[in-house]
């Protein structure tokens, strides 16, 4: 399956995020990777009820407690692992999740 490197594993250290934008069907496309421990995780950069992005300043997409992802624009909040909403005017709605792996310390956009 062919990839694309969208950034190094050790980008994501000071934030636990990475705000990204990638060319994805001939289309610029807004995308952030999280990390939550060992594991690494991409999700289109977009509110599914505000249609807004997600950070409230660059790289920066997690909650005070670092235990989920936040809207900026409304406040709720997402599952890092799995996207989902678990709280906020977006419930029953999630992120759109972008497959990703882990290779020579860098996380890689499977294509």
């Amino acid at each position: 399956m062919p990839k694309r490197r969208l950034c190094a594993l050790a980008d994501l250290d000071a934030t636990g995020a990475r705000s990204l934008t990638v060319t994805l069907d001939g289309r610029p496309t807004d995308l952030f990777v999280v990390r939550r421990g060992g594991a690494v995780y991409a999700y289109v950069d977009r509110c599914p009820h505000a249609g807004t992005p997600l950070a409230w300043a660059e790289h920066e997409y997690l909650d005070e407690d670092g235990e989920h992802l936040i809207c900026a624009t409304h406040g709720a909040l997402f599952d890092i692992a799995t996207g989902a909403c678990r709280g906020g005017p977006c419930r029953g709605a999630g992120l759109t999740p972008l497959p990703v792996v882990v290779e020579d310390d860098a996380v890689w956009l499977l294509a």
